[in-house]
């Protein structure tokens, strides 16, 4: 079991204020994760096909769900912990102590969706201390994006490696494992929001992922990525696909009936009936209600929009133009060996929400690229 030095490492880290650019270049503000911390991965097996078959919003929903499993139980044990969103999968840090109630309530999401959309979801976990012992790195910081939202920083290949690692000891399996469903805890999850148009009609989505090349120290290459973006986009928070007048409630029985197999795992009359009710109160207790008004302020500042785990996967916005200027950028850093990357391009990003608390800043939203933005540019980084 994880000590109480250990248990609350993250959440004793220091907070840092510097733009994240300069923080990736500053490894003196990074931490080694502990060697009694787990890394812990759910992973959709064959997303590609499953985005290509129009089922992007179901891979968006489990993806979501692997998150706010553990995030719900590191909740109920009064732990914090770095969690990383990845559009058809996500990768968290863990203490032990978290470790067999995760992979309990992992399993249960599991089954549930393999019964309830047909996916097999890989999941599995790795020490820190297996990491290390391969000699690979892992670090972590944590910094300020905007005075509510705060996100978590890793640097090393550490958590790739487990995902790998993960994806390649994980078995094909079936629903004979005994489902019990007080395991899982998706209390929060909303995923109520129509596609998101850019904030204005001349924009894009862009789902960008990059990574280092070998023998190319991440650190220094990815200040420079960073900083580029910030010159061509501007900040993380002005560069954000969602804005306030573009969000839409759609109460479609379609997607409350993805939204509830997935919180479920089954077909409930009653929670479709209440949640489309919800729904349609909801637009207008968001639009006419200063609470509501305010909530959906508070909802584009805590939109995640960059994850940084040894790699920056990031959905930005903007114009052609924008795109163009950074794609002759990282194509430069991509001839000269110091850098890969993939881009795709959509019309519109996708959203998902984990709101434990609307009244309080309680709440985080999961952003990608709209028709499978991470899985299409991932898929052409893996061909390069």
């Amino acid at each position: 079991m994880a000590t109480s030095t250990s248990l609350n490492f993250y959440s004793r880290l220091d907070l840092q204020t510097i733009s994240i650019s300069d923080l990736v270049a500053n490894k003196s503000l990074f931490s080694k994760v502990p060697e009694d911390w787990y890394v812990i991965a759910a992973d959709i097996k064959n997303s590609t096909d499953a985005i290509k078959n129009g089922n992007h919003d179901q891979v968006n929903l489990v993806a979501t769900g692997s998150v706010i499993a553990i995030l719900n139980l590191a909740y109920s044990k009064k732990i914090t912990i770095p969690f990383f969103f990845g559009g058809d999968g996500a990768t968290m840090l863990i203490p032990s102590e978290l470790m067999n109630g995760s992979m309990a309530a992992l399993n249960q999401h599991r089954i549930n969706t393999l019964e309830n959309f047909g996916f097999e979801l890989k999941i599995g976990m790795l020490s820190i201390k297996e990491i290390y012992s391969k000699e690979i790195e892992l670090q972590i910081s944590k910094v300020k994006i905007n005075d509510i939202l705060t996100i978590p920083i890793v640097l090393g290949e550490g958590l790739q490696y487990a995902e790998r690692q993960i994806k390649a000891d994980f078995k094909d399996s079936s629903n004979e494992s005994k489902k019990i469903p007080d395991l899982l805890n998706l209390e929060g999850m909303e995923c109520k929001w129509d596609k998101i148009n850019p904030p204005e009609s001349n924009q894009e989505v862009v789902s960008l992922i990059v990574i280092a090349c070998n023998e190319v120290d991440p650190s220094e290459v990815f200040s420079k990525v960073l900083k580029n973006i910030d010159t061509i986009y501007g900040s993380v928070n002005s560069r954000k696909p969602i804005s306030v007048k573009r969000l839409k409630l759609k109460a479609s029985l379609r997607k409350l009936n993805d939204e509830m197999r997935t919180k479920l795992g089954r077909y409930d009359a009653f929670y479709l009936f209440k949640n489309w009710l919800t729904t349609k109160f909801g637009k207008y207790y968001l639009k006419n209600t200063t609470a509501g008004k305010t909530y959906l302020q508070k909802l584009v500042e805590l939109t995640d929009t960059l994850t940084i785990d040894g790699r920056i996967n990031t959905v930005i916005t903007g114009t052609p133009q924008q795109r163009e200027s950074l794609t002759s950028y990282l194509n430069h850093l991509e001839e000269k060996g110091k850098i890969k990357y993939g881009l795709h391009v959509s019309e519109q990003s996708v959203m998902s929400c984990y709101v434990r608390d609307m009244k309080k800043d309680d709440h985080i939203h999961f952003v990608d690229g709209a028709g499978g933005g991470y899985t299409k540019a991932a898929n052409q980084l893996k061909n390069k």
